[in-house]
């Protein structure tokens, strides 16, 4: 296995945490407002004369999915709508779509036709002219026009993904055509040009040019980054967070030099039925992160966290929400040229539909982009949070490693003699 599949996996314990208990629509026996399945249905209801042929023409996010199962065998192929739109983008722009309700993301997605051809990951080295199309959709700024043809029609089924948005209908693919030529940024072009250069530098190149995160993740995940030797296929949901791991080590080396933050800061955003609350503390740079989907009365948050060197090993209990959430944090910090601790705090409450750790992501950056409350002492900033929390706090200190960490340490000055 490639050392993305090592390190970025889903975990057993993040597909089970991010399944929808669904009751095929009836009575809404999982508690859910929006029934993911109903509203799928609906949706294609309304396709169902546009996929009644083998072959659809619309215009591509443009976006790709690049699936896990079977690896290093895996299935990947182009999202297309089979509708007529003057600006798909929205549909693959997690970023987008925090004022968005549930039902319009799933609508979005469930409109997404995904294309599937089973492609051994090392064929990015050398790849097919099937697979070649598929790279020029992602190397494209904007959506591109796509037909599809498949060996059968589309076949309805749900698909719930840990960490990507879920997927609509899907196909075999037997060919695929652009019906214009992709318009791709001069950085785009000239990182995919350059064979001689590791993944890692190429994903800073394009983030320093002010390329998307997300077209970032679709080009590491359809093979276009990496040595001429090392190119791969990456499973969608695999690359999702090696990008955010690799965006975050670089500011997390940068900000390590920045003096500390004076005061304690409070943070918090609600959206799409999660609740994310930030507490930055004076201190070296220290990050944890807790998860707990509310339901049963004994709810017990997960947890993963680091100190000042960085984590080592993969964040296995929280796994993408991890670093979907220290990344946002890292930025903040980088922002403002100061140094802190941090605790993030999340909550998934019982209306959550599974849309990916995306949102964990942008609620971050929505919080961090609003105005703080600022506290004296640890406990009033406690206090804090124990108004913005519906699991009690002590449920989450008593789960904490850093916070026990933070109060106990010593600082030098502690060992001056006045």
């Amino acid at each position: 296995m490639s050392v993305q599949g090592r390190l970025f996996r889903v975990t057993v314990g993040e597909r089970q945490r991010n399944l929808c208990a669904s009751c095929q629509g009836h009575r809404r026996l999982c508690g859910k407002p929006v029934c993911p399945i109903l509203t799928k249905a609906e949706t294609l209801m309304k396709l169902e004369k546009r996929l009644s042929d083998q072959n659809i023409f619309g215009s591509s996010p443009p976006a790709v999915f690049v699936g896990s199962w079977n690896y290093p065998k895996v299935l990947a192929g182009p999202l297309v709508p089979p509708v007529s739109s003057t600006d798909s983008s929205i549909m693959d722009l997690p970023e987008m779509w925090l004022d968005k309700s549930l039902d319009e993301i799933l609508r979005y997605r469930f409109t997404l036709v995904r294309g599937k051809h089973l492609t051994d990951v090392n064929l990015a080295r050398a790849p097919t002219r099937l697979l070649s199309t598929f790279q020029e959709i992602v190397m494209s700024s904007k959506p591109m026009d796509t037909e599809m043809w498949f060996t059968k029609k589309p076949r309805l089924n749900v698909i719930f993904s840990p960490r990507e948005p879920p997927a609509g209908p899907s196909a075999s693919i037997k060919q695929v055509l652009l019906a214009e030529n992709p318009q791709a940024p001069k950085p785009v072009d000239r990182v995919v040009s350059d064979t001689d250069l590791r993944a890692t530098q190429g994903v800073m190149i394009l983030h320093d040019s002010d390329i998307s995160q997300r077209q970032i993740t679709r080009m590491l995940s359809i093979g276009l980054l990496g040595t001429k030797k090392r190119r791969r296929l990456v499973p969608t949901e695999w690359s999702i967070t090696a990008i955010d791991d690799v965006l975050a080590r670089r500011i997390h080396r940068e900000i390590r030099d920045y003096p500390w933050i004076g005061k304690f800061m409070v943070f918090g955003h609600q959206a799409l039925a999660n609740n994310v609350q930030i507490l930055l503390f004076p201190s070296s740079w220290m990050f944890e992160a807790q998860e707990a989907w509310l339901g049963p009365a004994d709810t017990v948050p997960g947890v993963d966290y680091e100190l000042v060197w960085g984590r080592k090993s993969y964040a296995s209990d929280l796994a993408g929400a991890y670093y979907a959430a220290r990344l946002p944090v890292l930025e903040y910090l980088r922002l403002i040229r100061r140094q802190a601790g941090a605790l993030v705090l999340m909550e998934v409450y019982p209306k959550w539909v599974p849309l990916g750790v995306w949102r964990f992501r942008e609620i971050c950056r929505e919080a961090l982009r609003r105005e703080s409350s600022e506290f004296d002492t640890l406990k009033e900033s406690l206090d804090e949070l124990r108004k913005r929390l519906r699991l009690p706090l002590e449920r989450w200190l008593a789960k904490s490693k850093i916070l026990p960490w933070y109060t106990k340490q010593k600082r030098l000055s502690s060992f001056l003699v006045s």
